[in-house]
């Protein structure tokens, strides 16, 4: 049903295109006997031209994991209060970004900042294609503005990195190790009184990972606060550890394709990938220089341009 459902997806895209495209073609017939003015077929061919952009975008979406919902995961940089109050600022925005998207969002776990903003959130993101055009959003974020927490009124730089993981279902085979998992329990934060901060209800996965390529260690940690039943928190933890070691082999098996596609510009976790500089009224991506005026848009989520140039520059390597 999820291959007949793919390939029906691409059917429909087609007829919408054919029948926008031949609306098109008639309505500069209609034109050419002026049965009809140039506005309204200016308007005919931007939406077939639309049509055309879309089905092309989505073409961009061939990888195994671009059709699959999304763990995205903020964390503030350097820099206190400020970094913070950035962090809970892009958490908005992809909240946002969902919402207008019709994705459904759940934020897994939150840690406050000392003062203002976050220090980190994840949200997962769960909707079909949420991977593919968020995973653009991997990497280095940086804020440029005049700061309401500097009494001096200077101009301050804060960055927060966000990191995009597919979100693994069931049908996906991922081998976990229970010798290697250790779980710790603890009462939540957040403001008193309620009963999810008076029992034990949040859950600390530890899971001790060898990579089979490289022999290398590293301890995973994976902390839910989601609900207030710690059986689903867990279910939970382990459904995000799923999706990280899921994420570990897919960056392996990418590796080859990265060494052909050397030549582009690089792009991995680390680099700064985007800079909003709010005085000068100005959002722009390094990767592809795309770059808007309409801050307050980005700010609420309008991201459709930076990820649509990103896939057009960087998505898919086959058309066929």
């Amino acid at each position: 049903m999820k291959l007949v459902k793919g390939l029906q997806k691409w059917i429909d895209g087609y007829e919408e295109v054919k029948t926008l495209t031949d609306e098109a073609e008639l309505a500069f017939d209609f034109w050419k006997d002026e049965l009809v003015s140039e506005s309204e077929l200016e308007e005919a061919f931007q939406k077939a031209k639309d049509a055309v952009e879309q089905l092309e975008l989505t073409n961009m979406l061939q990888q195994e994991a671009d059709s699959m919902s999304c763990v995205l995961k903020i964390n503030s940089g350097a820099g206190g209060t400020e970094s913070q109050d950035w962090a809970s600022m892009l958490m908005r925005m992809y909240l946002r970004y969902a919402e207008d998207h019709g994705y459904r969002t759940a934020v897994a776990n939150i840690q406050e900042g000392d003062d203002a903003g976050i220090k980190s959130c994840t949200i997962e993101i769960e909707g079909d294609y949420a991977y593919g055009y968020l995973k653009s959003e991997n990497g280095v974020h940086r804020l440029v503005r005049v700061s309401p927490y500097n009494a001096q009124g200077k101009r301050m730089t804060s960055f927060a990195s966000v990191f995009v993981t597919p979100l693994v279902d069931d049908t996906i085979e991922i081998n976990i190790l229970p010798a290697c998992i250790s779980w710790d329990t603890f009462r939540s934060g957040g403001a008193g009184g309620q009963n999810v901060n008076k029992v034990e209800s949040g859950v600390r996965l530890r899971y001790q990972y060898k990579d089979p390529y490289t022999g290398e260690e590293e301890e995973i940690l994976i902390e839910n606060t989601e609900t207030r039943d710690q059986p689903k928190n867990r279910e939970n933890a382990l459904r995000q550890l799923r999706s990280i070691l899921y994420n570990k082999e897919l960056q392996h098996r990418m590796e080859e394709q990265a060494k052909v596609e050397a030549g582009k510009k690089k792009i991995e976790w680390g680099s700064q990938i985007r800079s909003y500089v709010f005085d000068d009224r100005r959002v722009k991506d390094h990767r592809t220089n795309y770059q808007t005026s309409d801050v307050n848009g980005v700010m609420d989520g309008k991201l459709d341009g930076f990820i649509k140039a990103y896939l057009m520059e960087f998505g898919g390597n086959a058309n066929e």
